[in-house]
């Protein structure tokens, strides 16, 4: 029966003429979600598997395709995916959180359908309810050129391989989520994590990567994980950055990159060293006691000649961290996913039509620990927010704009006022908006834009001023969804609010945003149409005060 209400969906799904565009590929992925039993870390613990795999299955598309995921849940508790960096241009109805869908109930199953519309890069998915990211249930999404849109690479890669990067905790996600419910913190996680698996650089481990002398390889890195910031390094190789979430780089080389939470980048590496085993090394940052892990890179044909135990070290503090940053460039030579030249979007010379400060923060509300965005620590309502607005009710399920553009975080002596609700903000479409992160707390924070890409035009020491804008890069900062701010310090982005529907800006850190330091643009098209926005899917989960009403008028064109 669930065989044949799938192959009903999809007939649906590929007859329909309002979602896609005709000639477009279509990609089709049965995902059944469980549990199951692995040792990360070397100790046994539950896990969240994705048709058996930890990590999960790898969508390999390419531009412009339609990915159709039916996702089986298996567990006992709701579930949701979201694609985190997949844009989902006018279809916010399958973004995956709880401010825009209903969760998939146990035993059930749900069909993704959207568009990677005019994207490449490397991205991923998790799961959103609950602290199941905790488990695991991640894996990478990476959306190549067309055929007919050039790559700016001087050689192409004999292979890819994608890295999934994660501290670790060997806690299970249902212990983990009764600590933060009982408003205590995770603390420091256990360790690190590469694939799923955590070598020791002890050349006791298989090979996780197999490459051939004098190839190129193209190492696609993510971090998945849910407190740390992770630096990535190649044993005796230097790695040349081609691609940052979506954006074609200046092709700089680096010999180790740091990639904060939610971050993904690729970088070209060849296989021009004696033919021998060399360890691919991630470890933490900015922490007191850095855990490592390691992944086996062997040559073939190197007669498996074990790597050097010494493994390169990381770089120490934030300061070079920042540097990196600043050295990260758009390639504005090279096309994107469309045939044009990316430089031809001059983001520098438009005028601000708004202005938003965000300050992060940490506090307690009844003796428990929240995490706040200017005060407001979100919490979702039963009815998503989404929904709650395509059904004419928002009035009975939030407010908007609780959180105000210019907030000033109080002084150090006196303790910040959290107010719990969901934190909801109107942007007007298609303005021209700059957001401005603001960190006063000690630890850096990272931030995921859904929805868009920005210009992450600056990050810098000390509190934003207006003055400041004198030193953002407005002519090739990278193009991305992810910006770190480092401890008391700021950052800057720019974006055009330009993709109807409701799009969350989520913290990065696992703990922080399900104790509420996340909030969601609102974005509606003055008009209900289609040419701005799709309609709610037929097979969209309802629950909530919305569950037994009518369906409203759908969006025409």
């Amino acid at each position: 029966m669930e065989k044949l209400r799938f192959v009903l969906v999809l007939l649906a799904l590929c007859l329909s003429t309002s979602l896609v565009k005709g000639g477009d590929p279509f990609l089709f992925f049965e995902w059944k979600v469980t549990y199951g039993t692995i040792s990360p870390l070397g100790v046994p613990q539950q896990v969240i598997l994705v048709n058996g795999q930890f990590p999960g299955p790898i969508i390999n598309g390419t531009s412009n395709n339609n990915i159709v995921v039916n996702v089986f849940n298996q567990l006992d508790e709701p579930f949701l995916f979201t694609w985190n960096g997949v844009q989902q241009r006018k279809n916010s109805w399958q973004e995956g959180t709880l401010g825009t869908n209903c969760p998939i109930p146990p035993g059930s199953n749900f069909t993704y359908q959207f568009q990677v519309k005019d994207q490449i890069g490397s991205f991923y998915y998790y799961p959103t309810t609950a602290l199941h990211r905790a488990a695991g249930g991640y894996g990478g999404i990476s959306v190549h050129s067309r055929a007919l849109i050039p790559v700016p690479f001087d050689v192409n890669p004999a292979d890819e391989f994608f890295v999934l990067v994660s501290d670790w905790y060997t806690k299970s996600h249902s212990q983990m989520r009764k600590l933060l419910d009982s408003g205590r913190a995770l603390g420091r996680p256990n360790g690190v994590i590469i694939n799923g698996k955590s070598g020791k650089g002890d050349n006791k481990d298989e090979p996780m990567f197999t490459m051939t002398p004098g190839k190129t390889y193209r190492y696609r890195f993510c971090n998945v994980g849910m407190k740390d910031s992770i630096n990535v390094r190649i044993q005796g190789h230097v790695m040349k950055l081609v691609e940052i979430e979506g954006s074609h780089t200046v092709q700089n080389m680096y010999d180790s990159l740091d990639v904060h939470l939610g971050q993904c980048m690729s970088v070209l590496v060849t296989a021009d060293k004696d033919p021998k085993d060399y360890f691919l090394v991630a470890s933490t940052r900015f922490t007191k006691e850095p855990h490592t892990a390691t992944a086996t890179i062997r040559y073939a044909n190197g007669k498996g000649a074990p790597a050097s135990l010494e493994l390169p070290k990381a770089p120490i503090g934030w300061a070079w961290s920042l540097n990196q940053f600043r050295s990260f460039r758009w390639n504005l030579t090279a096309s994107a996913a469309r045939p044009n030249p990316q430089g031809s979007y001059h983001y520098g010379q438009i005028n601000f039509t708004r202005t938003i400060k965000l300050v992060n923060a940490a506090g307690s509300v009844d003796g428990k620990l929240r995490y706040a965005i200017n005060g407001v620590s979100h919490v979702n309502p039963e009815t998503p927010i989404k929904l709650a607005e395509y059904y004419g009710v928002a009035n009975k399920v939030f407010k908007y704009d609780l959180i105000k553009d210019d907030y000033e975080a109080p002084t150090a002596k006196t303790e910040e006022k959290i107010t719990l609700a969901p934190n909801v903000v109107n942007g007007t479409y298609r303005n021209f908006v700059e957001i401005i992160f603001e960190n006063h707390e000690k630890s850096v924070q990272s931030f995921h834009l859904a929805g868009y890409s920005f210009f992450a035009v600056a990050i810098e020491p000390g509190k934003w001023t207006p003055e400041k804008r004198k030193n953002y890069n407005l002519l090739d900062a990278v193009s991305r969804n992810t910006i770190q701010v480092y401890p008391n310090s700021w950052a800057a982005i720019m974006t055009t609010i330009d993709n109807a529907g409701l799009w969350n800006l989520r913290s990065n850190s696992l703990e922080r945003q399900y104790l509420g330091q996340q909030l969601y643009f609102s974005v509606l098209s003055p008009k209900r149409d289609l040419k701005d926005e799709y309609n709610m899917p037929d097979n969209d989960i309802l629950c909530g005060i919305i569950k037994d009403m009518p369906l409203p008028k759908p969006y025409s064109v």
